[in-house]
């Protein structure tokens, strides 16, 4: 069920309106191009400028970053849902009962969303009277009166020195958590960037908001939406990023405005206010971002961005404004010390990550596996760039940039590293699996003990399959980087497509011969039948092991496990006895030698 309830006369909305995103790229996709992407500045400071080539051709069909349409119809009404309808009714009775004479409104980001036809489940309250925590106790009294309990409550304090001014008080509601707090004005002195916190008119708060299109309100009591900044509406039909007060000061209140400013605007393909950008990447900004904001908050919301449907428009932005180094705060003993444009080099690999996977037909990615992928895309430049801790131990930069830069969990760090290893390792693998044959393969750095065991195995013997080497290293590097290996897969494409000449900082991304080569690989790698490889359990355990070789324990048993699985991946249809009368032969052959 859904309820319509009609937009306040203050935005005058006759008939449906539709936002054409400006910046929007659609690519034809009966076309064949080349497209020459070259990364440039938004400053008027003279930068390097790279260029970084896609050979698209046919392949181009549905890569554009955003997934909406470009064009979007703004509604006339606010449509509620079912349980929105519900926790309103709630929350307005609480009024009624406890006879308070308050305004409630919903503010931000829900009522956009509402604006443009998208479900949101991100519901502030805003209350003009009193504190969230107040409305809390008077909420409680409510339910008490109806012998009802309470689902869950919190108060998160203030913490003005990570720029969090307001008090926000939690309830959860029909299984949904609302956030309370108060209208609010601030008011600065002019040595302290801590604002005087007090309560505020609506129109006060509306212009403390980030972006204009974030400062409507949706009025419980009247059931309409308030646009106060008198443009919130204009900038949401027009897809303009703008700040409702003077950027800079904006930005400088609260510097992860920065930040969210480009997420939304990769998120709808808005373009972002020249005040903004040129606010964004002065230098007194940017400090603030670094020394004011929590690193865990700059992690959320660059994961936020790479998640959302904008991922290279909001890395792009990061690079040209000048955050790219503020945000993932690279040390300075990095070595070799990472180049000036590495910004620009680390976008133009996630661009072709992304382009890949939006690609039809390249598969199922997983939500995570897409991260992690454009993840590791991003950080391609950082792959073998170190630097020293406080003991002197050598470390890699990924790893920092992932726990420290923006706190995120350490699997996130350890995956995208592995990625990048077993990137290297699946590299000279790919030609041999795209050709169905061993040439070439006859020495690998990382494979230098498996190939001896597979010479030991396949030694005259005719039953072991001709295509058994390929699978016996394929097989040992799925097992390492199990269900990624997709990803890595796509990882090593870009790796191979860097060409010589990278001091002038040219990348030659020829995207439909890479797609032809995955789709070519993905489909031997399923013929030799190593999908899931690393869930097969091996023929022989560490018991029988230990029995058949009369060991009692150490690194031989080690050794021995790598042999018997180098066995099973040359013969798939062996079976467990047949693995182990091959273990007795090799170990009465090493006793007749002995």
């Amino acid at each position: 069920m859904r309820l319509s309830l009609p937009i306040n006369t203050l935005i005058n909305l006759p008939k449906p309106l539709f936002l054409i995103s400006p910046s929007s790229r659609y690519l034809n996709p009966n076309r064949s191009l080349t497209l020459a992407f070259r990364a440039t500045s938004l400053s008027p400071a003279p930068v390097v400028s790279r260029c970084y080539w896609f050979s698209t051709e046919a392949m181009m069909t549905n890569v554009g970053e955003q997934s909406i349409p470009s064009s979007v119809e703004l509604k006339e009404n606010i449509e509620l849902t079912e349980k929105e309808r519900k926790i309103f009714d709630r929350l307005l009775s609480t009024l009624r009962y406890c006879n308070l004479n308050t305004q409630l409104r919903v503010a931000g980001g829900w009522v956009r969303d509402k604006l443009i036809g998208k479900e949101s489940d991100d519901i502030d309250i805003a209350i003009d009277n009193m504190s969230g925590s107040e409305f809390l106790d008077k909420f409680k009294e409510y339910l008490s009166s109806r012998d009802e309990e309470v689902q869950g409550d919190t108060v998160i304090e203030r913490n003005p020195d990570q720029s969090k001014h307001l008090e926000t008080a939690k309830m959860r509601i029909y299984d949904q958590w609302i956030d309370f707090v108060n209208l609010r004005s601030e008011e600065y002195t002019e040595n302290s960037r801590i604002p005087t916190m007090k309560f505020g008119t609506a129109k006060e708060d509306a212009y403390r908001r980030d972006l204009t299109i974030n400062s409507l309100f949706y009025n419980l009591n009247s059931g309409s939406v308030e646009d106060l900044t008198e443009r919130g509406i204009d900038d949401l039909k027009s897809g303009n990023i703008v700040t409702p007060l003077p950027a800079k000061a904006t930005f400088l209140d609260d510097p992860l405005r920065v930040l969210r400013a480009i997420r939304f605007g990769a998120r709808f393909g808005f373009t972002l206010d020249e005040e903004l950008k040129e606010a964004a990447s002065c230098e007194e900004v940017r400090v603030a971002l670094g020394e004011k904001i929590s690193r865990e908050r700059i992690g959320n919301e660059i994961d936020l961005m790479i998640s959302g449907n904008g991922p290279v428009s909001a890395v792009t932005y990061l690079s040209e404004l000048k955050l790219f180094r503020v945000v993932f705060a690279l040390p300075s003993s990095a070595d070799p010390s990472p180049s000036e444009n590495c910004g620009s080099l680390s976008q133009a690999y996630l661009e072709a990550m992304w382009r890949l996977l939006q690609t039809p037909g390249l598969g199922n990615f997983s939500g995570e596996q897409r991260r992690l992928a454009l993840y590791a895309a991003m950080f391609l430049p950082f792959r073998k760039t170190v630097y020293k801790d406080n003991k002197g131990k050598s470390i890699p930069v990924v790893n920092h940039i992932f726990k420290f830069s923006m706190k995120r969990k350490s699997s996130d760090a350890e995956t995208v590293m592995n990625i990048h290893q077993t990137a290297e390792r699946f590299r000279p693998l790919v030609c041999p699996l795209e050709a169905k044959n061993d040439v070439g393969l006859e020495k690998l750095d990382w494979a230098t003990v498996i190939l001896e065991h597979w010479k030991s195995i396949s030694h005259n013997d005719t039953e072991v399959p001709a295509t058994s080497k390929i699978r016996v290293l394929t097989g040992f590097l799925l097992r390492d980087i199990k269900d990624f290996w997709r990803v890595t897969l796509l990882t090593s494409l870009l790796l191979s497509a860097t060409v010589d000449d990278q001091e002038i900082g040219h990348l030659d991304f020829q995207l439909e011969k890479m797609r032809e080569t995955y789709l070519t690989v993905e489909a031997t790698i399923h013929e030799l039948g190593l999908d899931n490889i690393w869930d097969v359990k091996p023929l022989v355990n560490g018991s029988e092991i230990m029995q058949i070789a009369e060991l009692k324990g150490g690194s031989l048993i080690r050794e021995w496990q790598q042999k018997l699985l180098t066995w099973q991946l040359a013969n798939p249809n062996g079976t467990s006895e047949e693995c182990k009368d091959w273990m007795r032969e090799i170990k009465a052959k090493r006793q007749r030698t002995e």
